[in-house]
């Protein structure tokens, strides 16, 4: 028998509040990849999306509509993606300064010093 280990992780799960919003806003800016919807089993409505990340093959990242888990969440990091130097900072940084005109999402779009502190 086998001990059980972790191996990674599969996927990061973020609440929102406006998914079509949302999801306009992480497609743009982290160019997801969708590769599945979540449908309301009541009304069949869009309510998630799953996502494949460039440059994390390995780990991938959802969206869920509920406002009330987004609203709790709010002002914390539930999760921080690791980039390679200060230079890639900057980037980001500039990237996102250049998307905030696109509108934010309920984790703070367009405030870099939340995503690169």
């Amino acid at each position: 028998m086998h001990d059980p280990t972790l191996v990674g992780i599969h996927h990061v799960k973020f609440p929102v509040s406006d998914l079509a919003r949302s999801r306009a806003w992480y497609e743009r800016v982290f160019e997801l990849r969708p590769v599945l919807e979540f449908r309301d089993e009541h009304d069949g409505a869009v309510r998630g999306v799953a996502y494949e990340v460039p440059g994390l093959p390995e780990v991938g990242v959802a969206l869920r509509e509920n406002p009330a888990a987004a609203r709790g969440i709010a002002g914390f990091d539930p999760v921080s993606f690791a980039i390679a130097d200060r230079d890639a900072a900057q980037a980001w940084a500039d990237r996102l300064d250049e998307q905030a005109s696109g509108g934010g999402t309920d984790a703070g779009a367009g405030v870099p010093g939340r995503l690169l502190a």
